[in-house]
């Protein structure tokens, strides 16, 4: 999936960090003043090169799904799921239920 044309994530930034940007990009709109200084003053130990770059990222990434070019995670259905919870569930609650 490296495409030359787009933007190669920052492996030096940890899961953590990366979740902190997320937070700051809910705090700090396009509109908010000095975003990209807020933004990594808020992560902590990045530049706002950084951040702008890991923003450009973002924003291809999500291009990059809503074009269909990543493809969806093979997830159990929810439905199932639940049904296998709910019969464990019962299945635990009649054994509780019996006399011996």
């Amino acid at each position: 999936m490296g495409s030359s044309s787009f933007p190669q994530p920052n492996s030096n930034w940890s899961e953590q960090k990366n979740k902190l940007f997320e937070n700051a990009l809910a705090i700090y709109d396009k509109d908010s003043p000095d975003r990209w200084r807020n933004i990594a003053t808020f992560v902590g130990e990045t530049t706002e090169e950084e951040v702008r770059k890991q923003y450009e990222i973002l924003l291809d990434d999500i291009k990059r799904i809503e074009s269909d070019q990543v493809p969806l995670p093979n997830y159990k259905n929810h439905e199932e799921s639940f049904k296998e919870n709910s019969i464990m569930s019962n299945e635990g609650d009649r054994l509780q239920q019996l006399k011996l």
